[in-house]
């Protein structure tokens, strides 16, 4: 499959307006799961994926941003979340998406898979992406 440049993102995108208490987003960080998807991986390592790893040239790749094993990824999701990167469209007990920045400046976003177990997917943003922008800037102000 030819490597397609993406030409929009996701308009939608919002983080909550206004961080939300440390003790509810304690709570939700003890409930978020991580589980993967084989797309946004070069190597399966720990993360137990069907099918083991299925990169796809147009998109981005936990592997090369330094997410290596699943308690990398469980962990930096956690981050996000207690950082109060997490969005204000939610799905049930849970928000849409939670974003993290790594400590070398990689800018995550993690989307939810099932709303029921609190389980999500993750991935690198594109520096193209301009809410990549918004989440740096989140994180400074917070």
């Amino acid at each position: 499959m030819p490597n397609r440049a993406r030409r929009s993102y996701n308009p939608k995108r919002a983080l909550v307006a206004e961080k939300p208490g440390a003790a509810e987003l304690v709570a939700l960080a003890e409930k978020v799961r991580y589980t993967g998807n084989p797309e946004h991986k070069r190597n399966p390592g720990d993360f137990g994926l069907t099918p083991p790893s299925a990169p796809r040239a147009d998109k981005t790749l936990c592997d090369k941003a330094g997410i290596r094993s699943k308690a990398d990824a469980l962990s930096a999701l956690r981050r996000g979340v207690l950082e109060g990167l997490i969005s204000s469209q939610r799905r049930g007990a849970f928000p849409q998406n939670i974003w993290t920045v790594a400590d070398d400046g990689a800018v995550f976003e993690a989307q939810l898979d099932n709303q029921e177990a609190g389980t999500y997917h993750g991935y690198p943003m594109p520096e193209a992406d301009p809410f990549r922008e918004v989440i740096l800037h989140a994180l400074e102000a917070r």
